[in-house]
């Protein structure tokens, strides 16, 4: 079920947080995920957070600021399980259009969203991490998978 978070969700939320990045962004150092979760527990206050929940318990999460996904985040355990574009599907059907960014190396993301509708539309290089970044964008109009 998903659900707008509760203050309540902020420690299962920053732990999948944190797990997940490091687990995806293997090519950007621990400790840069590990300094910056003050900073996006504190953000995470003035973002719209949706949490996929099961008996209680967050399994995923999807932050927005307006139209930007500042990401989706899903428990390992409970990947490749369709949490991930539960969450996307729902934003998908409150929002005609979305952008989002994502590492070049992470692969199976750039997947994720390209099978979702996304569309690559400017490369960039990122100067927290000097990686490069794919700013992505899918809009209804342009989604023939879009009932609406």
């Amino acid at each position: 079920m998903i659900k707008k978070m509760t203050i309540d969700d902020i420690e299962d939320i920053m732990r999948i947080w944190l797990d997940e990045n490091i687990k995806a962004h293997n090519f950007i150092s621990k400790c840069y995920w590990v300094n910056n979760y003050n900073a996006v527990r504190e953000a995470l206050l003035d973002t719209e957070v949706y949490c996929f929940k099961s008996k209680g318990v967050v399994l995923g999460f999807i932050g927005l600021k307006g139209d930007y996904i500042e990401g989706i985040f899903v428990d390992s355990k409970y990947q490749h399980k369709g949490i991930g574009r539960e969450l996307l599907d729902y934003v998908k059907n409150i929002k005609s259009s979305l952008e989002l960014s994502v590492y070049e190396k992470n692969v199976a993301a750039i997947q994720f969203y390209k099978n979702n509708g996304f569309e690559i539309i400017f490369i960039q290089n990122e100067a927290a991490t000097n990686e490069i970044e794919y700013i992505m964008k899918w809009s209804r109009n342009k989604d023939p998978k879009s009932n609406r």
